[in-house]
């Protein structure tokens, strides 16, 4: 069977595929070799700089060369790594073979052959490729998918600051808000887990087999291997790795900031999925209409249907992406003595991951770009809910001391039909500065809405 998007395993090479051709070339198993070669090159072209009697700074032809097959690293490269690793049976093993291969007919770097991994275990270059594959994700990818949510949000919230909306708490009717009010609270709160992602600092070692150096001073016990080390790290790209030297481990990185970093998209999918399910639920009672797509069918029996799947796909996938997430952020940081197998195949999920992330903020942001205000809805729910103005008819009533103000509007409005003259009638006979009672007898379910409107322009 010859592989297709219809015989995919996952729907993310599936059905999906076509929705993240952004992410595959980072996260996939050709964007881990080509991450591979990109450390292989950096330590490489680092060790030749490092003064070494033994291998000679390289002609800037050789170095323009070796950059070279970083930046224009193919699938046909991938592939050819792939059958290499046919005979070795080890992966890292084979991109170092690969790199040796390209250095045929070039006798400078064929000289030089040896210093490719050298002092290296395997995990000296893959938690420095997968630290830079989430680098590339992160910027690439995840936060700018992340950003059009937030701005479609933040533009919503300002468009929507003035549209009364009648709350629910409890799914009772409570005091009035904003439709743009509601929205600027998820806008503060996505920014807020958007800059917790960001700020994770993505870590990576290159210290050998155990953390010590062991094998780089038996080579040369004099030169300062952990600044070295730091350097390679540390310098941005293409030169060095861009990324933040971890001093101390055991064979592996700890995994410590990859657990900081799925936690923190872990949280922001959270919001997302409470505001996946709010929407669902205005559109459910019409404060929202979902503009139509011709040729687009809701239901096949239903013709009336147009159905929030939209929604409904982006709050599963979150909930596929936060299960992947959680389980590497609780397994990854825990490996047996001074490395176990555990985590290699785990972290090859890191794609799939983060892809299920990446389809939902997209549908997210395809489903509120469909949305329209159905002002007509909200109005009427408004003026059938004149029971939430006994919050503040009692609170002016406590003001001017008028005994059992609670009571008395619990009495009224409790498990009862309220119509407007009901609460008229209630404030006129109130022993109260006639200018607030003129100020009451003004007030509406829709007016009603505090300083909700400033807030949501202000976001």
């Amino acid at each position: 069977m010859s592989l297709s998007t219809i015989n995919a395993l996952s729907p993310l090479d599936g059905r999906y595929a076509g929705k993240l051709q952004s992410l595959r070339p980072i996260m996939s198993e050709q964007g881990y070799m080509h991450r591979r070669v990109q450390v292989e090159i950096a330590w490489f072209i680092a060790l030749s700089d490092a003064k070494f009697a033994e291998f000679k700074p390289l002609s800037p032809g050789a170095r323009t060369y070796l950059l070279g097959l970083v930046k224009n690293f193919s699938q046909a490269d991938a592939i050819a790594i792939k059958e290499i690793e046919k005979t070795t049976n080890h992966d890292v093993k084979a991109v170092e073979y690969w790199i040796k291969s390209k250095f045929e007919a070039r006798p400078e770097l064929q000289a030089a052959g040896e210093f490719v991994h050298f002092a290296c275990t395997s995990e000296d270059i893959n938690n420095t490729s997968h630290a830079l594959q989430l680098k590339s994700g992160r910027e690439q990818v995840l936060l700018p998918a992340l950003d059009k949510v937030i701005d479609k949000l933040r533009q919503m919230a300002h468009e929507h600051a003035n549209e009364p909306m009648l709350s629910r708490t409890h799914g009772q009717t409570a005091s009035p808000t904003t439709v743009g009010k509601e929205i600027a609270n998820v806008v503060v709160r996505l920014s807020l887990a958007r800059e917790k992602i960001a700020g994770v600092k993505l870590m990576a070692k290159m210290n050998g087999a155990v953390g010590n150096y062991n094998a780089h001073l038996s080579a040369w016990p004099d030169f300062d291997w952990e600044a070295f080390s730091r350097h390679v790290i540390e310098t941005p790209e293409p030169l060095g790795l861009g990324l933040t030297f971890q001093p101390y481990s055991i064979q592996i990185e700890p995994h410590d900031y990859m657990a900081e970093l799925f936690d923190a998209v872990t949280r922001t999918n959270t919001i997302l999925i409470d505001l996946a399910r709010d929407i669902w639920g205005y559109v459910s009672v019409g404060y929202f209409k979902q503009r139509l797509k011709e040729g687009e069918i809701g239901s096949s029996t239903m013709p009336h249907k147009v159905n929030p799947i939209d929604f409904e796909n982006a709050e599963g996938n979150l909930g596929l992406a936060n299960a992947l997430l959680k389980h590497m952020s609780e397994k990854l940081p825990i490996s047996r003595w001074q490395r176990d197998l555990t985590d290699s195949t785990v972290l090859r999920n890191m794609g799939v991951a983060l892809g299920y992330a990446v389809l939902a903020y997209n549908s997210l942001n395809t489903g509120l770009n469909k949305l329209e205000l159905n002002r007509e809805a909200l109005a009427e729910d408004l003026d059938n809910a004149w029971e939430v103005l006994a919050e503040p008819i009692q609170t002016v009533m406590r003001r001017y001391g008028v005994q059992g103000a609670y009571e008395k509007l619990k009495e009224v409005t409790r498990g009862k039909t309220v119509k407007a003259q009901d609460l008229h009638g209630l404030i006129r006979s109130l022993e109260i500065p006639e200018a607030e009672k003129v100020r009451l007898l003004a007030l509406t379910p829709a007016s009603y809405v505090g300083m909700a409107a400033e807030l949501a322009k202000r976001v």
